[in-house]
């Protein structure tokens, strides 16, 4: 059978949710259509799709191999093309994942100018607080701030982000400003849940990484929250630089104990090896590295004015 030819049918049809909607899109008889997916799944011994009057589905087997038949067809494409020298014109869905606030401030501009200046790229942007499985998600390319625990994945530094402490100016005037992270046992603060503790935070100092209790007024589940209980003075907040780049620009809120502030984080884009490497994934990582590097140096020296 021809193998290459059922994957590509199989992910048409995942992709437009039904056999007749593919039959379409091929612009194949439904009956070849509706044959050559029940040839795969008798060769393959598991069946692909769930089946009834009104609903068509991946089974879980069937999810785990379309997933793979994208890999697969994506990166004979790219061998295709690599061997009749099409190397300026990439083309193909991008997928790109990256933490809300980064994402929105950062990933979303260097996007638009890298979709107009690549008309046949399409992208989808997957942003979330959460680190996603690259192949799991199947997603070509990862912003990842901190240290990178998967070996297995190659990275390319953009940059680096700070761990801040603020609060806004009219917390700090009723409340005074600590001078020290032993002062926070004195003060109320607002906590991401996902990047700080709400029980106690760390700081460096002279005798090494100390742990300050803290009472947490608010505790939320993103750093855009976190920044709104911070503005209308409900507390300190601790966050990475680039969240509160826009606050602190605006004097909404103001950095405090500087001095113990840990390591920063590196930031990375990483992408899970394979050989040839996609054109769209190379093109973006050459277009999307420098203006990273950029704008994460633009807000180095904005925190330091």
């Amino acid at each position: 059978m021809d193998k290459l030819g059922a994957m590509a049918i199989l992910l048409k049809v995942a992709e437009a949710g039904s056999l007749s909607a593919a039959a379409r899109r091929l612009n194949m008889p439904l009956a070849t259509v509706s044959r050559r997916v029940a040839e795969l799944e008798a060769h393959l011994e598991t069946r692909m799709l769930n089946r009834s009057s009104r609903h068509l589905s991946l089974t879980e087997a069937g999810r785990v191999y379309v997933d793979a038949c994208k890999r697969i067809l994506e990166q004979i494409d790219e061998v295709e093309r690599a061997a009749t020298g099409m190397h300026k014109d990439p083309k193909g869905r991008l997928t790109v994942t990256a933490p809300i606030v980064f994402g929105r401030v950062h990933m979303v501009p260097i996007l638009a100018e890298f979709l107009s200046a690549y008309p046949d790229i399409d992208a989808k942007l997957l942003l979330a607080d959460r680190l996603l499985d690259l192949l799991e998600s199947d997603v070509d390319v990862a912003l990842r701030i901190g240290e990178l625990a998967d070996s297995s994945l190659i990275a390319t530094r953009v940059g680096s982000v700070r761990r801040v402490t603020c609060a806004s100016p009219t917390y700090l005037e009723a409340r005074g400003r600590p001078r020290k992270p032993e002062d926070l046992r004195d003060h109320s603060c607002v906590t991401f849940d996902n990047l700080a503790s709400t029980k106690a935070w760390r700081f460096s100092s002279d005798a090494g990484e100390i742990l300050v209790p803290i009472h947490s007024r608010l505790t939320v589940t993103t750093a855009e929250a976190a920044v709104a209980g911070a503005v209308v003075g409900l507390g300190l907040t601790r966050l990475l630089s680039y969240q509160i780049v826009e606050a602190k620009r605006a004097g909404t809120l103001e950095l405090v104990l500087e001095d113990y502030e840990l390591p920063a984080w590196p930031v990375n884009l990483v992408f899970a090896g394979q050989q040839p490497l996609p054109q769209k994934l190379r093109a973006f990582l050459d277009f999307a590295a420098p203006r990273i590097r950029e704008r994460l140096n633009v807000e180095t020296a904005a925190f330091r004015s």
